[in-house]
């Protein structure tokens, strides 16, 4: 029996959300089974799958908290160059 682990940051998708929805969840679930079935030939009703939402205080990313990781990289996409030599702005 397959159990997959899903960690987010506990954060919303679009503008003035706090949190992943029940439908975005919902998604996640079906997709990550579905995967599983067509992969490895796991039953749907075999398969666990559980998402941990975790605080962006508590995440972290190349040695700092995620916030302080973000804000760093925003100058850097700024600056990225497009292989044509034009710049080029990176949403992630």
């Amino acid at each position: 029996m397959p159990i997959v682990t899903i960690q987010i940051t506990r954060e919303g998708s679009t503008p003035g959300a706090s949190a992943a929805t029940a439908e975005e969840k919902a998604a996640l679930i079906k997709g990550v089974s579905e995967v599983l079935r067509d992969v490895l030939n796991k039953p749907l009703t075999s398969t666990f799958v559980v998402i941990d939402e975790v605080e962006t205080e508590n995440w972290g990313r190349g040695g700092l908290p995620v916030e302080q990781f973000r804000q760093q990289q925003v100058p850097d996409q700024a600056q990225a160059v497009s292989p044509d030599g034009g710049s080029s702005a990176s949403t992630g």
